[in-house]
């Protein structure tokens, strides 16, 4: 018995099959088929290959991420929510980078019309986002209409120098006037350099971890293996002397580093400020003038300055300088420990053994050398009756310095 197929489009629709027609895969449209027995036929009602209609869905799409592109962009209201979008629509996982890497899968015929479809599209979108955040930038630097312009406007926060730092730029000065140089050199030194090279004697305390921080895994061996943080800044000096041709006419800033108990007029680490003169038949009158000469710059006036006998191991001879204490005005406080004086540098001739250690001959070569408590000498410019303050970073306290 012959089956009998009687086909027809209906007015319901149904979802379209793929078929094998001759060998062809093509999309069929809907239609109801008439069943006479178990067969039923596909009829094609459009002569578009899957590529091509696959390309024309694309096209869809695209024009769809442009108009919701469009509306999303001009919808932002700042730069994040721009930021955002554009992240949603261009970014790694945005929609019109997932439909880019649909154009491969389509006929070789049909990528490059795509490819140059959605390039377009994603230019046209960057260049809108771009015009967008330039109108967000213009509407943001825009005055309110009510803002009135004649109202002085706040002045920003200005900052300052540190006393401490101020102080050292102003000995800096005063002894370039004179024609000394600046010397630097770093924070750790050697047992060699700063103890040795001084004339301190092998038991001497000041060798001892109570006063000096050694570094851990550098304190034992030779001299010159042992290290520390710069208990004062003499040795750096001898290391100058190495190296430079004599005469000599330095000073030599810095911080240095001591294992004691901290008060009003000490700390752990504080600053110094050395000044040295090596030449032949310098005499110590003046030193003594080059002082006050240098104090008085500092201060902008005279100051009273007192010189006593003082022992330190790298002079000889030595001496202790003092100045007349300018927070209380000499009547007595407890920053000059109610004698009307304050210590602010130790000094002296370079001993015999410290310019033997330099490469020099101390029958040829003398000199003057004097160690600046800046700190001190800060809290006589200010007074100031705690040393401590300056270290502090308290910013209430240093804004009055500016």
């Amino acid at each position: 018995m012959r089956s009998r197929v009687i086909l027809r489009y209906g007015e319901t629709s149904a979802q379209g099959f793929p078929a094998n027609l001759g060998g062809t895969t093509e999309r069929c449209m809907p239609f109801v088929p008439y069943f006479g027995e178990e067969r039923y036929f596909f009829i094609p009602k459009t002569n578009l290959t899957f590529n091509e209609e696959e390309s024309l869905l694309m096209k869809e799409k695209l024009n769809e991420l442009l108009r919701e592109g469009r509306e999303k962009i001009l919808s932002a209201k700042n730069e994040t929510e721009l930021q955002d979008i554009k992240a949603a629509i261009l970014g790694k996982q945005g929609g019109l980078t997932a439909l880019l890497k649909e154009v491969p899968k389509l006929d070789v015929s049909l990528r490059p019309e795509m490819g140059k479809a959605v390039n377009q599209a994603k230019a046209q979108l960057t260049e809108l986002i771009e015009q967008h955040r330039n109108d967000l930038k213009l509407k943001a630097s825009q005055i309110d209409a009510d803002f009135d312009i004649s109202v002085p406007g706040y002045l920003p926060p200005a900052g300052g120098l540190h006393p401490i730092t101020q102080m050292c730029y102003d000995l800096n000065d005063a002894f370039r006037s004179m024609g000394f140089e600046i010397y630097e050199e770093d924070d750790i030194t050697s047992e060699l350099y700063g103890f040795d090279n001084l004339n301190f004697p092998p038991n001497h305390p000041a060798r001892e971890s109570m006063d000096t921080y050694w570094l851990a895994g550098h304190d034992k061996g030779e001299c010159w293996d042992k290290l520390c943080l710069r208990p004062h800044l003499t040795g750096g000096s001898v290391r100058y002397m190495q190296t430079h041709k004599p005469p000599y006419r330095f000073v030599y800033p810095g911080r240095v580093y001591r294992n004691e108990t901290t008060d009003a007029r000490h700390e752990r680490a504080f600053f110094q400020y050395e000044a040295l003169i090596v030449d032949k038949d310098f005499t110590f009158a003046s030193g003594k003038v080059m002082i006050q000469s240098i104090l008085s710059k500092v201060f902008g006036r005279e100051v009273p300055v007192r010189m006593r006998a003082g022992f330190f191991p790298f002079v000889e001879p030595g001496f202790e300088i003092d100045m007349g204490c300018l927070v209380c005005g000499g009547k007595g406080c407890s920053v000059c420990k109610q004698v009307g004086w304050i210590e602010i540098m130790p000094g002296g001739t370079p001993h015999p053994n410290v310019l033997r250690a330099a490469g020099l001959d101390p029958d040829e070569y003398t000199g003057f050398y004097v160690n600046i408590g800046l700190d001190r000498l800060v809290m006589m410019r200010y007074g100031v009756d705690d040393v401590r303050l300056f270290h502090s970073a308290d910013l209430r306290f240093l804004k009055q310095f500016h």
